[in-house]
């Protein structure tokens, strides 16, 4: 059998013994940086659980609208760093918010108008059980406009009317009014500012508003006279949804005699969450926005933001759903603390 000789056997050996350190030394050296990968890798974890723990998706509506603009300003004010982080979200609008509530990931609590109901009473029977309210934001008050030729409601059976841009409340909440009023008109979607010239000139015989009065193209406009809002008065068929509101000689002089009233009726626009169980994660960091929200809710009372901060009344109801059980346990505290005071 042939075997190398003893030197040549010592020099193989010599040759292998520095591969066997270095493969020994390259594993050394790799340790530590699989465990700074690792360490990387768990940290940014827990930043993630750290800002998603306290952040809460506010669903607001359209660019143009009051609702987002409301939405952008309550998260200004609640913003308290890593404790919590509202994000306003631009929507299709505050009528279609309850899908987004209902169905978008990281939607804790939306802007909605309380008839945009309606559309989930089949699909969803149990829809008020799923959604509750944490504030009554502000009216939005009907408006129908109409030529001096018009002088009932019954008058604009198979005429034009005009409901403002698909997604704006007027547009939803609209046709639905006058479907329960019974009366068939022939809808048209576009601008108001539009359709208001096509009004003067006799080609659309109404324009319909739904939003916070008073409404500047009837303080500013200029109309011959006859033209005029119809009243329309609140009753049963209006009572699941709606209030009973008015339009008033001081907020349209040129339009309303000194010491007439219009009746009408109102949509309110709500803030909501979805009915979280209180044992549930997303829960407590709604529980949170609510505290810090009516806490602070003389901040959006102060100049700098809109003025419908003014008239917030925390404990208002909304007609056909319960409030969010936080909400309500912060005004009962609220309530006892004013009661133990001398």
């Amino acid at each position: 059998m042939n075997t190398l000789p003893k030197p040549w056997s010592f020099l193989l050996l010599a040759a292998m013994t520095p591969v066997i350190l270095m493969l020994q030394s390259a594993d050394v050296y790799a340790q530590p940086a699989k465990s700074e990968r690792a360490v990387s890798r768990a940290s940014a974890h827990d930043q993630r659980e750290r800002i998603n723990a306290w952040t809460v998706g506010l669903a607001g509506g359209l660019l143009e609208g009051a609702p987002i603009r409301l939405a952008t300003e309550m998260a200004r004010i609640v913003d308290d760093g890593p404790n919590l982080h509202v994000l306003p979200i631009v929507t299709r609008g505050a009528t279609e918010n309850v899908n987004s509530l209902l169905y978008l990931r990281g939607v804790d609590t939306a802007i909605i108008n309380s008839d945009a109901l309606e559309e989930y009473k089949i699909q969803i029977p149990e829809i008020r059980s799923r959604i509750t309210y944490l504030l009554n934001l502000f009216p939005s008050e009907l408006h129908i406009f109409v030529r001096p030729e018009i002088k009932t409601l019954q008058d604009l059976a198979g005429k034009k009317v005009n409901f403002n841009t698909q997604g704006t409340a007027a547009a939803y909440s609209g046709p639905l009014i006058f479907s329960r009023l019974g009366i068939s008109v022939e809808k048209t979607f576009i601008p108001h500012q539009v359709a208001l010239e096509q009004m003067r000139k006799g080609e659309i015989a109404a324009v319909l508003f739904i939003t916070s009065k008073p409404v500047d193209a009837f303080v500013r406009g200029r109309w011959d006279e006859g033209y005029k809002f119809l009243s329309v008065n609140f009753d049963s068929k209006f009572e699941d949804y709606y209030l009973p509101a008015t339009l008033e000689a001081s907020e349209y002089p040129n339009l309303i005699k000194p010491g007439e009233r219009i009746s009408t009726i109102a949509v309110p626009t709500a803030l909501v969450a979805f009915n979280w169980s209180p044992r549930s994660k997303r829960y407590p960091r709604v529980a949170r926005f609510v505290d810090y929200l009516f806490s602070r809710i003389d901040r959006l009372q102060a100049p700098g933001f809109d003025p419908k901060w003014k008239s917030i009344n925390l404990a208002a109801t909304v007609p056909g759903l319960d409030r969010f059980s936080a909400a309500q346990e912060w005004l009962d505290r609220k309530a006892r603390s004013a009661q133990a005071r001398p």
